[in-house]
């Protein structure tokens, strides 16, 4: 089964997050917050990493990264206003990481993000292959995860 998206896969997840600081620069990172929904990301200040993320004066951050790993998220409701919450530049969003929280559909706000490269959606419970196919749209996305999903169990999702 084609979805009509490229998936690569990199050796190692450090290998991957470098090659990501190096195109896209540090994360914001709201990673291990337990956030149930995205406007509970809004009260939490994001995890300060090695390289400390510019702000501008609307104390914005300047990446095109965001990292909402490791939470409690269902579903993907506000995702777009979570992202002009934080982002300086919310249309460049290029890096997207949901992984490891409770997301069952791929909901169709992220066939908006239409400069996004990479998405991590493993560690979910995404169950419906041709929701796949939404990502389809979006020109820049080369690298996709689903692993840890119920949807690998299906012999052709790939």
């Amino acid at each position: 089964m084609n979805f009509g998206v490229r998936r690569s896969r990199i050796s190692t997840d450090s290998q991957q997050a470098t090659n990501v600081l190096k195109m896209f620069g540090a994360p914001v990172d709201l990673s291990f917050n337990d956030i149930g929904n995205l406007e509970d990301a809004w009260t939490e200040e994001p995890r300060s990493g090695l390289r400390p993320i510019k702000r501008t004066s609307e104390s914005k951050y300047q990446s095109h990264c965001l990292r909402l790993n490791n939470n409690n998220i269902v579903e993907l409701h506000g995702l777009q206003k979570t992202i002009k919450y934080f982002l300086a530049e919310p249309l460049q969003l290029a890096w997207l990481d949901l992984s490891f929280n409770k997301i069952t559909h791929i909901d169709p706000i992220l066939s908006e993000l239409r400069e996004l490269h990479v998405l991590y959606l493993h560690g979910n419970g995404i169950y419906i292959p041709s929701e796949v196919e939404r990502l389809g749209v979006l020109p820049h996305l080369h690298t996709i995860t689903l692993h840890g999903n119920i949807i690998e169990a299906d012999k052709n999702y790939r």
